[in-house]
């Protein structure tokens, strides 16, 4: 594993990360989550958010993410990308309907020794809960 350290390693590393997300292949995240992060703000292990992740697709077998635009500064990225799917079971508090979604993430990484050391994502969760409603 390459440590990414310039925007050309940082995006090959992120571009990996999302294809790995979107085939829901989450027993090789260790390639690319620290131990110990944070999540939103918030101390966690990658334990912790790989819970999160299998929840979702759980909830969402279909979830699928595509990049839209990604910016660089130093061992930090910004991105945003579309977010779809539709919802088999109970998710974010709403039951499912049969309706699909798509929506816009913007996520916020720190990468420190290879892997995410920080994390922060942030979605339209009114516009969800909009389009799921149906």
């Amino acid at each position: 594993m390459s440590t990414p350290d310039r925007s050309d390693d940082l995006r090959e590393f992120y571009l990996r990360y999302i294809a790995a997300l979107n085939a829901h292949e989450f027993d090789g995240m260790d390639e690319f989550i620290a131990d110990r992060t944070t999540l939103n703000g918030e101390p966690a292990t990658r334990d912790d958010l790989l819970a999160v992740q299998r929840a979702d697709v759980d909830a969402v077998p279909d979830l699928h993410w595509e990049i839209q635009e990604m910016l660089f500064h130093g061992d930090r990225l910004a991105v945003r990308l579309i977010n779809t799917g539709t919802p088999v079971e109970e998710w974010l508090g709403e039951a499912p309907t049969g309706a699909s979604f798509e929506i816009v993430e913007h996520a916020i990484y720190q990468v420190r020794d290879g892997r995410f050391v920080h994390m922060t994502a942030l979605h339209d969760a009114a516009e969800l809960r909009r389009q799921l409603a149906g």
